[in-house]
């Protein structure tokens, strides 16, 4: 497989009116086939004067809005996009999207190719023509993130890991759009506060209790919740974040395992306990390993 190269400039599809962006293009002329090709993809900041009016698209194509407020009209369907929202097109589709000068959209997209392609939309209940709203976007902000990251690496394996990281984005927008009823929304919606609080302060957080009444929810309900949406525990999901930042602790930073608990404030043999448990080994098994 060769390796994936940037393109020199910008395809004619691809909108020139933006202020700024992130792009990447894999291959422009990808051939017919059964598997799932990305051709290209990114992030960016329209200009008050965006406007796109197509009649077609050579490829499937999936949008997701971070920021701003515009339209989108699809087939002559026309639907505000506000932050959270997610649309398709492709082949046959006609496409006019918009924005509003005052808040100026700021959007991820993604185009890719092949029969593949076309089923794992089907399947996550995105085919072309498709405008959902999602309850939680976080994760969908992170897919895209690291969707970008890999595609900047021009190597052997740049095709082949972002066609993989573009089936778990399908995936994580399925699971996150919005519940249909207003109670499932708004509980969803107290869930994704939570757990952003959570990514945020997970350091000054020792227990559940503390985690509940930093969000300003009882304990109970906060077990709800992230059953309900994570199926997880949220003391597990607690400790995660915190064993995570530990190893990035232990392996960047040359402090003793006792140094990064302390840090912790947990005692060093609870410390060990808990990091064998979310990652599978020791931290002295995950020292030695260090390169």
């Amino acid at each position: 497989m060769p390796a994936a190269r940037p393109s020199p400039t910008p395809p004619a599809f691809v909108s020139q009116q933006v202020t700024s962006a992130r792009r990447f293009y894999l291959n422009l002329k990808p051939r017919a086939t059964r598997d799932l090709t990305v051709v290209c993809g990114g992030w960016e900041e329209c200009s008050a004067d965006y406007r796109i009016d197509r009649a077609t698209f050579p490829f499937l194509s999936v949008e997701f809005v971070a920021s701003g407020r515009g339209e989108v009209s699809l087939n002559g369907e026309t639907q505000p996009l506000e932050p959270g929202t997610v649309f398709t097109y492709g082949p046959g589709v006609a496409q006019r999207i918009t924005t509003s000068p005052e808040q100026r959209l700021g959007k991820y997209f993604v185009d890719f190719t092949g029969d593949r392609g076309r089923r794992l939309l089907r399947e996550a209940g995105l085919k072309p023509g498709t405008v959902v709203t999602l309850g939680a976007s976080t994760e969908v902000r992170h897919a895209f993130d690291t969707l970008v990251r890999l595609a900047s690496v021009h190597d052997r394996q740049t095709a082949h890991a972002c066609a993989l990281q573009l089936e778990l984005l399908l995936l994580v927008i399925a699971r996150a759009t919005q519940p249909g009823t207003p109670s499932e929304r708004r509980a969803l919606a107290t869930f994704e506060r939570i757990r952003q609080h959570l990514d945020a302060h997970f350091l000054a957080l020792r227990t559940l209790e503390d985690a509940a009444a930093a969000c300003h929810v009882d304990v109970s309900y906060l077990c709800r919740l992230f059953r309900r949406f994570h199926g997880e525990k949220p003391f597990r999901y607690l400790q995660r974040l915190q064993m995570q930042w530990a190893a990035e602790r232990l392996h960047t930073s040359g402090r003793l395992i006792r140094e990064v608990a302390d840090e912790l404030q947990i005692d060093q043999f609870q410390f060990s306990r808990t990091f064998k448990r979310i990652h599978g080994v020791s931290p002295s098994a995950f020292l030695s390993t260090r390169g």
